[in-house]
């Protein structure tokens, strides 16, 4: 009995049994394509040595050894994988066109070769002349890297069965073809199915894989959003084209935690990792002007100072704007909300602007607190004191909750130089010295102590 042909979106990989000219999910046009079944389903060899019998969990005994690693020596980068690079794992690596996925791959693939390992840089998009200029320009000629140009994904394999490297980088899976599938590059079912063969590939020969995937406007892995599942480690490449910042943030990571960031500086000879991120996100913070607030937050294990920046004018226009960049635009109305029904500040009719200073994105709750600040320090044309860090979760009654990791929070910022900090009550005591730490139970305490002009706020 033949089966039913199933439907994929290219967009966001939702399935259906037939085809629409927009897709029921994401609400994309003319994304659906039609994705045939394979011929034959993958074989036992495929599996390796995870096809056996069931074992018990306590039992020491049919534990394997621990994961080798190779360390690079770029200290940002083996941060983000946990530790080093582990043999014969897929990783899958995103980011915008042109935020340099390719240069810190190319680094990190001279750097590698120069640990000892076996590199072979495959490019579906450049030829290798292009990819030896890259490499000129970064001052990478000596490093002992092998370099090919194919986007054949069965002559890719038989090179790498033949060259048998310990780490292949393949530059793009979207460029890669199968012959066994029909339907054109980039394709849903071809990713999958490039994917599926390079990474059951990797674990069958003990390669370490690296793929490149592009990403969509809103920042979404493209084609290759189908195959997260199969790869061991995802990671985000982010950043601002007009800044020199680069992220490089783990989503997923079988072999280690996973929101660890590494933190890059882009140069002319390409890409230096940051050590010290608080630092160089604050270096451009001139003189403390009213909205300005520095909020010391957690990315991944790390702490990390940055700043928040708002603006707030009369508002021209019938409906007030609301622009965020670099935060949740959702949550800065439910703060806006909560402000005006819990401390009597109110926002109609003003224009309300918040920035996140550097190009960073922060993601955390822990950055209420802060946000508020800037807003109501706009609002009310009152600086916050240059020497003062804060930090803290707003509920929706106006309370303040405790935020994670507040000793290294406070450490962070003591080591920086500042001498005070604003966080919720419930917090626990810090016992850094020489830090002031000011604890406040909610959202009005806060303002009527910190901000002089609260009053005035509430009667205007």
């Amino acid at each position: 009995m033949a089966k039913s042909p199933t439907y994929v979106c290219s967009k966001c990989a939702a399935q259906t049994s037939k085809w629409a000219g927009q897709c029921e999910n994401c609400k994309e046009w003319n994304t659906l394509v039609e994705e045939k079944p394979l011929s034959s389903g993958p074989s036992s060899k495929s599996l390796g040595n995870r096809r056996g019998k069931a074992v018990d969990l306590t039992d020491l005994a049919t534990q394997g050894p621990a994961p080798s690693r190779t360390l690079s020596g770029v200290g940002e980068l083996d941060r983000v994988l946990g530790g080093g690079l582990v043999d014969a794992s897929a990783l899958l690596v995103g980011g915008d066109p042109g935020i340099g996925k390719s240069t810190l791959l190319l680094q990190a693939a001279a750097r590698f070769a120069r640990n000892g390992l076996k590199v072979i840089y495959i490019s579906g998009e450049e030829a290798t002349a292009q990819v030896q200029m890259r490499a000129q320009r970064l001052g990478l000629t000596e490093s002992p890297v092998m370099l090919g140009a194919e986007t054949n994904l069965r002559d890719i394999l038989t090179t790498l069965d033949t060259e048998k490297p310990d780490l292949a980088i393949i530059d793009s899976i979207q460029t890669m073809w199968a012959d066994n599938v029909e339907s054109a590059p980039g394709s849903v079912s071809q990713v999958r199915a490039a994917a599926h063969e390079l990474t059951t590939f990797a674990k069958r020969k003990g390669i370490a894989t690296i793929m490149v995937g592009h990403v969509t406007k809103d920042g979404q892995i493209a084609g290759p959003r189908v195959v997260e599942h199969m790869v061991d480690t995802v990671l985000y490449f982010e950043g601002e084209r007009g800044h020199q910042f680069r992220i490089l943030r783990a989503v997923k990571n079988r072999f280690g935690p996973a929101d660890e960031i590494g933190v890059f500086e882009m140069t002319g000879k390409g890409l230096a990792e940051v050590k010290n991120p608080s630092a160089l996100f604050l270096s451009e913070r001139g003189t403390p002007s009213p909205g300005s607030v520095v909020f010391a937050g957690i990315e991944g294990s790390r702490p990390m100072l940055c700043e928040f920046q708002a603006l707030v004018s009369p508002s021209p226009h019938s409906q007030a704007r609301r622009t965020v960049v670099g935060w949740d635009g959702g949550r800065l109305a439910m703060i806006l909300a909560v402000l005006e029904s819990r401390c009597g500040v109110p926002f109609t009719g003003l224009d309300v602007y918040l920035n996140v200073a550097g190009g960073l994105r922060v993601s955390e709750p822990a950055a209420d607190l802060a946000v508020a600040a800037a807003l109501v320090s706009a609002r009310e044309d009152a600086a916050v004191p240059p020497e003062c860090v804060v930090f803290g979760e707003i509920s929706l009654s106006g309370a303040l909750r405790p935020a994670a990791q507040t000793e290294n929070r406070l450490k962070e910022a003591q080591k920086l130089g500042f001498t005070s900090a604003v966080a919720p009550s419930t917090s626990k005591k810090s016992a850094t010295h020489g830090l002031q730490l000011r604890q406040m139970p909610d959202l009005a305490g806060f303002v009527a102590e910190v901000f002089g002009g609260a009053q005035i706020a509430r009667d205007s």
